[in-house]
C-alpha cells in the first residue's frame, strides 16, 4: 500500500513540484497550503506523514506540528524552512518532530529523510524493537489494572512508547487532556521498570498552595513551624527508591519550581526544620494537559526545569482520537460495573454503540467510565438502550446511518409551548433561539454557549429544560 504524505507550504509551486516528485517515486500526495487547510483535512483523511513549511501566512509549523503530536501522534512530522536556527531545531525536534530540512530543497535529500522518517514509524508499532538489552518483552509486559489496551494507531503507539521508555531511567513528561488516564500511564511504566515493587507516589500539583508546597515535596520536622505538631515526611522521601509521579505540573508557581529544580538537580532534599541532607534515588514522571513550550514563552514555567523533565515524552491521545477504541473501554467498563452491581447486562444497542462514537468525549476515559456506571445502573434488562443515555450523548447524531436526521431534540418543534402568554412566548423564543444556534455550530456545546454568552453550565440545564417541556 502507497504512504500517504501531506505537504503543507503557501507557495504553490513548491507544493506542486514536491508533490510531482514524491508521485513519481511511488507516494500518495495531498497539497494544503494553509494551517486551517490542515486541520480540516486531517478530520477527513489519515496521513503516514507531514511534510510541512515552517512559516505559513495563518500559523506557523510549530503550531501544525504540537496540533499533529497530540491528536494523531502516529503521524510523522518534517519541517521544512528557509533558514537554518539550531535553536528552533532542537525545540521543534524535542516537540516530536522527525527532522528539520533547511532550503534549498535537494531532491535526494527530501526522499532519504521522508524514507527514515517512514522507516522510524514503522519502528514504533514493531513489538521486536521495544525488545532491547534492559528491556521488557512483551509477555511480561505488566498492566495496571485501569490500563486497558485499544486496537486504535494512537492506542499501539501508546504502548510501545510505555514498552519503550519503562526499563529506562529516563525522567518523563506526558502529555494530554485531563481524563485521558495520564496516572495509569505513569503507574504502567513504574510496573514495568526495576522499581516496579518499590512505591508509586502520587502527588496533585495543581492543589498545592505556595505556603504547603514544600513541606509537601520534602515534609517537615515537629515544630519547625506554627502548626506543625508532627514530624511529616514528603512526598519525594515517601517515593524514595520508586517513582514520583507529579501531575499538573504547569500549575506549580514560578517560585515553587524553583525550590523543585534544586532537588531534582542535586538528587537531596531537607525537610523543612532539619540540617539533615537525605538523598534521592526517585524516577520521576510528570503530567501536564498545558503546552509547556507556550508558558516558557509566557514566563510561567521555567525553562531550565522543563529540560530536567523532557528527557522522554509521550502524548496520551484524547478518547475521541482513538476511534472504535471507545467501544472496547466501554464494554471493559460494563463488565466492571456489572460486577459491582451483582448484574449480568450483556451489552449495548447497535444505536447507544452509535451515540458512544459519535459523541466526542471532552472529559475523556473519566468521563466515559462514569457515562457506564450511571447507564448500567439505570439499565433493568440485558442490553443498554438509548432511553438511559445522558442527554448531550442523544444529542450527537452526526456519524449514524441516517443521514441529514438530528436527534429527537433538535428535529422537535417545540409543539408543547403553545400557550401564547408574554412568559411562555419568551420560552418559545429563547428555545428556538438556542436551537438555531446549536445547529449552526454543528451542536458544539462551548462554541454555543460562547455565542450565547452563557457559561456551558448554564447552556446544559437550558437543554435539560428543553427536554423536559418537550417531553423528551
Amino acid at each position: 500500500m502507497k504512504k500517504k504524505v501531506l505537504i503543507v507550504d503557501d507557495e504553490i509551486s513548491i507544493g506542486l513540484l514536491l508533490s510531482k516528485f514524491l508521485t513519481k517515486n511511488g507516494f500518495e500526495v495531498s497539497n494544503v497550503t494553509t494551517g486551517r487547510g490542515v486541520l480540516q483535512i486531517l478530520e477527513k483523511e489519515k496521513f503516514d506523514l507531514v511534510l510541512c513549511d515552517y512559516r505559513l501566512d495563518d500559523t506557523d509549523g510549530k503550531e501544525i506540528l504540537i496540533h499533529i503530536k497530540e491528536n494523531y501522534p502516529a503521524t510523522g512530522v518534517i519541517i521544512i524552512t528557509g533558514y537554518s536556527d539550531i535553536k528552533l531545531a532542537v525545540e521543534l525536534i524535542k516537540l516530536g518532530a522527525f527532522d528539520y530540512i533547511v532550503k534549498p530543497l535537494y531532491p535526494d535529500e527530501i526522499l532519504n529523510t521522508i524514507t527514515k522518517a517512514l522507516e522510524a514509524q514503522e519502528d514504533l508499532k514493531s513489538p521486536q524493537n521495544f525488545e532491547h538489552a534492559g528491556g521488557n518483552p512483551i509477555s511480561d509486559f505488566q498492566e495496571c489494572p485501569e490500563y486497558i489496551n485499544g486496537e486504535s494507531d494512537a492506542s499501539v503507539l501508546l504502548l510501545k512508547q510505555i514498552q519503550l521508555i519503562a526499563p529506562t531511567g529516563y525522567t518523563v513528561i506526558l502529555t494530554g487532556k485531563s481524563g485521558t488516564g495520564k496516572e495509569c500511564v505513569a503507574k504502567t511504566i513504574h510496573l514495568n521498570s526495576s522499581r516496579g515493587k518499590e512505591p508509586f507516589i502520587a502527588m496533585d500539583c495543581g492543589s498545592l498552595t505556595k505556603d504547603l508546597a514544600a513541606s509537601e515535596f520534602f515534609g517537615h520536622e515537629k515544630g519547625a513551624f506554627t502548626g506543625a505538631a508532627f514530624t511529616k515526611i514528603g512526598h519525594f522521601e515517601q517515593a524514595n527508591g520508586g517513582t514520583l509521579f507529579l501531575d499538573e505540573i504547569g500549575n506549580l508557581s514560578y517560585e515553587i519550581q524553583a525550590t523543585l529544580l534544586r532537588a531534582v538537580q542535586e538528587r537531596k532534599i531537607k525537610r523543612i526544620g532539619s540540617t539533615k541532607e537525605i538523598d534521592l534515588d526517585v524516577r520521576l514522571i510528570v503530567a501536564t494537559n498545558e503546552n509547556l513550550v507556550e508558558s516558557i514563552k509566557k514566563g510561567a514555567f521555567r525553562e531550565d526545569l522543563y529540560h530536567r523533565f523532557n528527557e522522554f515524552a509521550i502524548h496520551v491521545p484524547s478518547l475521541k482520537h482513538r476511534g472504535n477504541d471507545i467501544l472496547i473501554f466501554a464494554e471493559h467498563f460494563l463488565a466492571t460495573v456489572n460486577k459491582e452491581l451483582n448484574k449480568a447486562i450483556k451489552g449495548f444497542s447497535d444505536e447507544v454503540k452509535e451515540c458512544l462514537l459519535a459523541y466526542h468525549w471532552p472529559g475523556n476515559v473519566r468521563e466515559l467510565k462514569n457515562v457506564i456506571r450511571r447507564i448500567a445502573l439505570l439499565t433493568d434488562g440485558d442490553w443498554i438502550e438509548t432511553r438511559v443515555l445522558p442527554l448531550e450523548l442523544r444529542m450527537t447524531d452526526d456519524t449514524r446511518a441516517q443521514q441529514g436526521k438530528k436527534v429527537l431534540l433538535f428535529s422537535h418543534e417545540l409543539n408543547n409551548v403553545k400557550s401564547l402568554n408574554l412568559r411562555n412566548a419568551a420560552k418559545e423564543a429563547e428555545y428556538t433561539t438556542i436551537l438555531e444556534v446549536l445547529k449552526a455550530v454543528n451542536f458544539n456545546k462551548t462554541k454555543a454557549a460562547k455565542i450565547l454568552k452563557i457559561d456551558r453550565k448554564t447552556l446544559y440545564n437550558k437543554i435539560k429544560l428543553i427536554a423536559v417541556d418537550n417531553g423528551i
